[in-house]
């Protein structure tokens, strides 16, 4: 008997199948081995020796593989094929404790039976490099969380949390934030002339200038010199345009795409692959993996998928459709991890809708998303025939452009529709009269960069070359999470204890948090992974400067009491400024008088920057004690509803949400929170009534 160890309980059923009845499949269900969760867990003073420990509760686990091992005869550690996997067979092994022999290492790139049986036939040793390189990048993010994070409980407030990719990330977040509200536009504008054929047809075009029209009376003043010249066509243009297919997707482009294409946050659509690549009942082919491995940089195909999809393409959609020779994309980055293939069907001949019924919504709508762009990358260019046509008046310094077209040939586009519309120009010819008919100036205004999306920051991340692609959706996990950052409207707004930490880090870490120091690191991760570096070169050279930093950090930071920032508010009470200051539940406007006036108000600041004082609402309630009336007044722990006649009566009570929903429970839902923070929703009758939700309840039956 053999023993195959998966990390997942579904890959182990799909195994199965393949494996037969001399091999028994265990599952890790992941990390099974690691840091200790409570202490720091590495001698920085002896090598930088990790203390690893058997993670809570995956004591049965280990048992239970263990039991297993000691009747087989040749174990395989099938873990991912990425440093995440490695660690886990390493881990792994060093607990089974049996001899170099009789331990191998597989890798399955994809769940077919050909891969895993070539997979089984060809066993490797545990790659110690990649292990290493896993390990160094576990380290320095120990000494980074461990080390920083108290520092940040210090001087802001505790349960906050430094992370040395994340920190990152959210900078490029709150750099952008800041970009915004700096940023000054500027007018401009352009004009559009409406033009008639002599066959009486109209068609519109740009008025081309190389200054920038600044201002209306500009605008104006070219208008009437338009409005009083006659124009004709100078010059007509026409030529093929190709556009190419792009390459099949890396873990990157999955995420940016399924984002705009499916409304997929990254982290549901690495979920939703992981399904798809460890299998799917097909009833009458039984458990198939339907993609390729799922967290890759490649955009290498192999010779036998480039051969079947080719194949595919000519038998579905004609030899027209089908370039001489196979495409090959060639990776933008030099530091591309080439050991597996880009994202791809195992098995292009399962047609997304002949197997939709198998599948769930997503995973449908996912993989049809990764075999349209598998089989487009091996298809023609699709061709536009594009017209571009220059207008002119008779003294030649007037001049518009008009440019059109239509699609010749469908190429790639036959799999995956062309969203943009071609512009279509009526019939045309040099030195044709035209009658002018109307303008249109418009004014304009420049733009601030965007916020980042999931997408887009997922894209800047990969250029920069920060992080791998199996960290792209826990970093934006991550910084959302730790409330650093929000997501509104599909668009990344840091908050403000994300932007307070950002500065604070950035400016008394600067080489840590730089964004080029982070790629650099990536960069030697690599090189150990391929031999070229000793991983406890990288530890020492990071250590020996980061406890210096630390240490200066340590004496130097501001705590977050001290932060001041000026505000367009003066105090009603004394008629000095009001200064917006920190506190443990985020920024709160404070009268500059203080200690002798002790005015202080709630604020909001709106997507434009604009400050909004948030004032006490008057209800129509009465006060229980006094019989005044009732406010809504906002706290340092939120809204809360209070006696008018503050502080001379105390009354006060929480926002109900809706009547409590437990039986012979007379109480309402409100808002409560943890001694951390969270907040929560429960009785106002607890302890009798022991009703509570993370979620706020709604009142109407599911």
């Amino acid at each position: 008997m053999n023993l195959v160890i998966v990390e997942s309980p579904a890959k182990a059923k799909t195994l199965s199948k393949y494996l037969g009845k001399d091999f028994q499949i265990e599952a890790s269900y992941g990390h099974v081995i690691d840091l200790p969760k409570k202490d720091f867990g590495v001698d920085t003073e002896n090598g930088f020796t990790p203390k690893y420990e058997v993670l809570e509760g995956k004591d049965k686990v280990l048992k239970k593989i263990s039991k297993s091992a000691k009747k087989a005869d040749e174990i395989f550690l099938a873990s991912d094929p990425d440093r995440e996997g490695e660690a886990i067979a390493w881990h792994i092994a060093n607990y089974l404790k049996k001899p170099e022999e009789k331990i191998k290492r597989v890798l399955f790139y994809e769940i077919t039976e050909q891969a895993v049986l070539n997979a089984i036939n060809n066993p490797l040793k545990l790659d110690e490099n990649k292990f290493n390189a896993q390990q160094t990048r576990r380290i320095l993010d120990r000494i980074v969380g461990y080390k920083i994070s108290p520092l940040l409980w210090k001087k802001v407030r505790r349960g906050l949390s430094a992370g040395r990719v994340q920190t990152v990330a959210l900078r490029l977040v709150c750099e952008r934030e800041e970009e915004i509200k700096n940023f000054k536009p500027e007018e401009y504008w352009s004009i559009t002339g409406l033009f008639k054929t002599p066959a009486g047809e109209l068609f519109e075009a740009k008025f081309v200038t190389k200054k920038k029209i600044k201002n209306q009376k500009q605008a104006e003043k070219i208008s009437e010199e338009i409005k009083n010249s006659t124009f004709h066509i100078e010059k007509i243009v026409k030529k093929d345009r190709k556009k190419n297919p792009a390459p099949p997707f890396t873990t990157s482009k999955l995420q940016q795409e399924a984002s705009v294409r499916l409304n997929f946050r990254p982290v549901k659509t690495m979920k939703i692959a992981q399904t798809l690549y460890e299998g799917v009942d097909l009833d009458n082919k039984g458990v198939v993996g339907l993609i390729t491995y799922m967290r890759t940089d490649s955009v290498r195909i192999s010779e036998s998928a480039l051969k079947d999809c080719r194949k595919l393409i000519k038998e579905k959609f004609g030899k027209d459709y089908l370039p001489a020779k196979a495409n090959r994309y060639k990776g933008k980055k030099s530091n591309v991890q080439d050991a597996h293939e880009a994202i791809r069907p195992t098995f292009v001949e399962l047609i997304p809708e002949t197997i939709k019924s198998f599948l769930t919504n997503d995973q449908y709508k996912l993989y049809k998303l990764i075999w349209q762009k598998f089989v487009a990358s091996q298809m023609k260019p699709a061709i536009f025939s594009q017209t571009t046509v220059n207008i002119t008046d008779e003294t030649g310094k007037l001049n518009f452009r008009a440019v059109g077209g239509i699609l010749k040939f469908e190429g790639f586009l036959k799999v995956i529709k062309n969203t943009s519309e071609e512009k279509l120009l009526p019939e045309l010819n040099e030195g044709d009269k035209l009658t002018f008919k109307d303008i249109i100036p418009k004014q304009h205004f420049t733009e601030p960069p965007p916020r980042y999306t999931e997408s887009s920051l997922v894209k800047v991340l990969e250029e920069k070359g920060i992080g791998r692609p199996s960290t792209y959706a826990p970093i934006l996990q991550n910084i959302q999470e730790k409330k650093y950052v929000e997501l509104k409207e599909k668009k990344l707004f840091p908050t403000d204890i994300g932007l307070v930490v950002t500065e604070l880090l950035v400016k008394n870490f600067p080489d840590i948090f730089d964004i080029d120091f982070t790629a650099q690191l990536e960069n030697k991760l690599d090189d150990i992974e391929n031999k070229k570096l000793e991983w406890k070169t990288i530890l020492n050279d990071f250590y020996s400067k980061f406890s210096k930093t630390l240490e200066k950090a340590y004496k130097e930071m501001q705590y977050i009491s001290q932060i001041t920032e000026d505000s367009p508010f003066s105090c009603e009470k004394c008629g000095n400024k009001m200064i917006i200051k920190w506190g443990r539940n985020g920024r709160f406007l404070a009268c500059s008088n203080y200690p002798d006036c002790k005015n202080i108000k709630q604020f909001t600041i709106d997507t434009n920057g604009e400050f909004k004082i948030l004032e006490d609402e008057k209800l129509d309630e009465t006060c229980e004690l006094c019989g005044s009336n009732l406010v809504l007044k906002n706290g340092r722990f939120g809204r809360f509803i209070a006696c008018e006649k503050y502080p001379k009566c105390n009354f006060t009570k929480q926002i109900s949400v809706m009547p409590c929903p437990e039986d012979d429970c007379n109480g309402n839902i409100v808002q409560r929170r943890t001694k951390k923070g969270r907040i929560f929703y429960g009785c106002s009758n607890y302890p009798k009534c022991n009703f509570a939700s993370w979620n706020e309840p709604v009142n109407r039956i599911c």
